[in-house]
C-alpha cells in the first residue's frame, strides 16, 4: 500500500474516531452521565489558564504607567476588577473547594482590594445544585437505602444550596420534618486534587510576583475542608454549640451576635468560623413571638488553645482601653513581629489614628472605610506577610471577623462603641476565670471575684457615659432654653 493511501486512511480512521468520540461524548453529557468537570485536565486546564491570563494582565497593563500615580491607581482598579471577575468565573466552573476558596477571599474584606471582595462575595448565593438523580445516588452509596426507605416525604426543591452541599426538606416515618444535608457528588474525590492544584498555581505566581504571599490559604484549605466533609463532625459541633450557648434567648440582631461570637471566642475558645449571611438567620419563636438567632452550617469550628485565647483577650482589653505598649506586646506574642500596628488595624479594621484615639470612643466613618479600603491594597505584600507568620488559629479568627463586619455592615452597626464594650465584658470574664481556676486561695479568689465585678461596672459606666454624649444632651437642654426664652427682636 502507498504512502498517501496510508495516510489517508489514517487521517479517516482518525476523523471517524474523533466524530464517534464527540458523539458519544454528547450523548453522555445530555443524559447527565458525564460532566466535564469531572475531568481533570479540564479543571486543571482551565485554572492553569486563568492563572496565566491573571498574571499576564498585572504584567503588562501596569508597567507603562508611573506607580503611584493617580492614572496608575485608576488602571489598577481596573485590573484588580478584571481579574477578579475571572477567578469568578473559575470558581463558578470548577465548583465545589474552588467556590468555597473564593468565599473565603470575598469575606477578607479588609485584607483584600475591594474589586475582589465585592465581586467574590456573589459565590455565596451562586452554588451549584445537585440533581435529584445525584442526590439519590449519594443517599444510597453513603446510607445504603432508598430515599422512599428512609422518609415519609422527602422535597426535590433544595430549600437551599452550598458550595459542598445542598439542604433538603423531608418527614421521617414517625412524622418528624427534618433538614437533610446531602453533599455534593465526588466533591471529597475531587478535593484533594483541587487544593494540590491550587498550590502549584499559586508557588508559580510567587516566581512572578515575590511579594505574592497567600500559602496560608492553601494550608487553612488542606486543615479545613475534610473537617467540613465529615458531616458527624458537623452533627457533634452542632450538639456542642447548642449546649455552649443555650443561656442566650435572644436576638435584635447585629449587636447580639457580636455578643455571641465573643462569648465563643474569648470565654468558650470554640468558634463558629463562617457566619456568612446565608448561615446566620432570624426568626420568630413561635411560641413567645421574640427574635431568635439560627446559626447554620457547623462543619467548620476553630478551637483556641488557652495560651492564644488569653493572649488574644489581653490585645482586645489593651486595644479597647488604648493601653499601647501591651497592644504592641499581646500582638507581638501572637506572631506580628513589627508589623503590629497593621495587625491592630486588620483586627479592628480601623486606621492606626483610631485605634491610638480609642476604638471605643467613635463608630467607623465612611471617611475612615474608604482610606481602610485604599490600604488594603497599598500594603497587600505586608498583609500577606503577616498571614504566613501569625498561629494558623488566627487565620480563621480574622476570617469570622469580617464575616461579621460584613453583616453588621449591612445593619448599619458596624463597629459601635456598644460591640467593642460587649467583647470587653467577655474578655474581664475569661481573663478572671482564668485567675480564679489556677489558685487554690478562697481569699485570692473572692479578690478575683470583686475585681471582675468592679471591671465590668466601669465598662456600664463607660457605655452610660457615650450614649450621654450620643444624645447631645447639652445641645438639646440650650435648644429647651432658647425656646422657652427667647431673645428680643
Amino acid at each position: 500500500m502507498k504512502k498517501g493511501d496510508m495516510a489517508r486512511k489514517a487521517l479517516k480512521l482518525a476523523s471517524w474516531t474523533s466524530m464517534a468520540l464527540a458523539a458519544s461524548g454528547i450523548y453522555l453529557y445530555s443524559n447527565k452521565y458525564l460532566d466535564p468537570n469531572d475531568f481533570g485536565a479540564v479543571r486543571v486546564g482551565r485554572a492553569v489558564a486563568t492563572t496565566a491570563v491573571i498574571s499576564y494582565d498585572y504584567l503588562t497593563s501596569l508597567k507603562s504607567v508611573p506607580y503611584g500615580s493617580e492614572e496608575y491607581l485608576q488602571l489598577r482598579s481596573k485590573v484588580h476588577l478584571r481579574s477578579a471577575r475571572r477567578l469568578c468565573e473559575l470558581c463558578c466552573a470548577n465548583r465545589g473547594t474552588f467556590i468555597k476558596v473564593g468565599q473565603h477571599l470575598g469575606a477578607l474584606d479588609y485584607l483584600l482590594p475591594e474589586e475582589y471582595t465585592s465581586t467574590l462575595k456573589v459565590l455565596h448565593s451562586q452554588a451549584p445544585q445537585s440533581s435529584m438523580q445525584e442526590i439519590r445516588q449519594v443517599i444510597r452509596e453513603d446510607l445504603g437505602k432508598e430515599i422512599h426507605d428512609l422518609f415519609q416525604s422527602f422535597d426535590d426543591t433544595p430549600l437551599g444550596t452550598a458550595s459542598l452541599a445542598q439542604v433538603h426538606k423531608a418527614v421521617l416515618h414517625d412524622g418528624r420534618t427534618v433538614a437533610v444535608k446531602v453533599q455534593h457528588p465526588k466533591v471529597r474525590a475531587q478535593s484533594s486534587k483541587d487544593i494540590l492544584l491550587m498550590e502549584v498555581l499559586i508557588l508559580a505566581v510567587k516566581q512572578l510576583f515575590p511579594e505574592f504571599e497567600f500559602m496560608w490559604l492553601v494550608d487553612e484549605a488542606k486543615k479545613n475542608l475534610p473537617l467540613e466533609l465529615d458531616f458527624l463532625n458537623e452533627g457533634r459541633n452542632a450538639e456542642k454549640v447548642s449546649q455552649m450557648l443555650k443561656h442566650f434567648d435572644f436576638l435584635k440582631i447585629s449587636r447580639h451576635l457580636g455578643k455571641m461570637y465573643s462569648e465563643m471566642i474569648f470565654v468558650n475558645g470554640f468558634v463558629h468560623c463562617d457566619p456568612h449571611p446565608g448561615n446566620v438567620l432570624v426568626r420568630k419563636h413561635p411560641g413567645t413571638g421574640k427574635a431568635e438567632i439560627v446559626l447554620l452550617d457547623h462543619g467548620l469550628y476553630q478551637v483556641l488553645t488557652e495560651e492564644f485565647r488569653l493572649n488574644y483577650c489581653h490585645l482586645w482589653q489593651s486595644l479597647i482601653w488604648t493601653d499601647m505598649k501591651r497592644v504592641k506586646e499581646y500582638s507581638q506574642r501572637l506572631g506580628a513581629g513589627d508589623l503590629y500596628p497593621l495587625f491592630a488595624c486588620m483586627l479592628t479594621a480601623r486606621s492606626w489614628n483610631s485605634v491610638n484615639r480609642g476604638i471605643s470612643q467613635a463608630p467607623v466613618t465612611a471617611t475612615e472605610d474608604l482610606e481602610i479600603r485604599n490600604n488594603a491594597a497599598n500594603y497587600l505584600p505586608q498583609i500577606s506577610q503577616l498571614l504566613n507568620h501569625v498561629p494558623r488559629q488566627m487565620l480563621l479568627i480574622l476570617k469570622t471577623n469580617d464575616l461579621l463586619r460584613g453583616i453588621e455592615a449591612a445593619l448599619g452597626t458596624r463597629a459601635s462603641a456598644s460591640s467593642f464594650l460587649n467583647m470587653s465584658r467577655c474578655c474581664i470574664r475569661a481573663l478572671a476565670e482564668h485567675k480564679k481556676k489556677n489558685t487554690c486561695s478562697f481569699f485570692r479568689r473572692t479578690q478575683i471575684s470583686f475585681r471582675e465585678a468592679f471591671n465590668l461596672w466601669q465598662i456600664n459606666l463607660h457605655e452610660l457615659i457615650l450614649r450621654v454624649k450620643g444624645l447631645k444632651l447639652a445641645d438639646r437642654v440650650l435648644a429647651l432654653i432658647c425656646w422657652l426664652f427667647p431673645a428680643p427682636l
